[in-house]
């Protein structure tokens, strides 16, 4: 099953010309790297208290792009999957607060909120937890046992060590910190 794609908003803020009544596309800005930083941080924190009301977690929040292309992809998840409904109530929320709270420079970007799909990823330590005895994927900044990819069953999670049982030989140990990525993996 592929990632339910729910809600894809285009959002640009206006502003008045000095003349009066007549308004026109606010300034486009580059975005710098450290300010796609704060703004994904602002957007988590935004996300989370919307969501959090609502039971609804926040599994990733991603900024791509800068300019009138400029794209926030917001990924939920809740028991027992999300719907359409919850997808709408984040973009909406969302969208409000950023726009009243100005938190995206030029106001101009395009809101996407989705589920995060059957191979969903894995960001905080709170998911290895919740995914034991589930497949995955991790790829590591470094190797270990000179490898950097490995795949297995979550076999267990303590003081940000992933233990990892794969298809065949021993289970492995990898440090939370050297992870660059990790999804779950589906068995097709």
């Amino acid at each position: 099953m592929p990632t339910f794609f729910c809600m894809r908003l285009e959002r640009q803020k206006t502003r008045r010309s000095d003349g009066g009544g007549e308004t026109r596309p606010a300034a486009r800005e580059r975005t710098s790297a450290p300010v796609a930083r704060e703004i994904v941080a602002r957007v988590e924190e935004i996300a989370g208290r919307v969501g959090g009301s609502e039971g609804i977690e926040i599994v990733d929040v991603a900024l791509k792009g800068s300019g009138p292309g400029r794209l926030l992809r917001v990924v939920i998840d809740k028991p027992g999957g999300v719907s359409h409904t919850d997808c709408e109530f984040i973009s909406k929320q969302i969208g409000t607060i950023l726009d009243v709270e100005d938190v995206m420079p030029d106001g101009s970007y395009t809101l996407e909120v989705s589920s995060p799909g059957i191979e969903r990823p894995l960001k905080k330590p709170a998911d290895y937890e919740r995914f034991l005895g589930k497949r995955a994927k991790i790829v590591l900044r470094e190797p270990v046992a000179s490898r950097r990819q490995w795949e297995g069953t979550l076999a267990g999670f303590s003081n940000g060590i992933i233990s990892l049982q794969p298809a065949s030989g021993e289970p492995v140990e990898l440090a939370l910190a050297l992870v660059e990525r990790a999804n779950l993996k589906f068995d097709w």
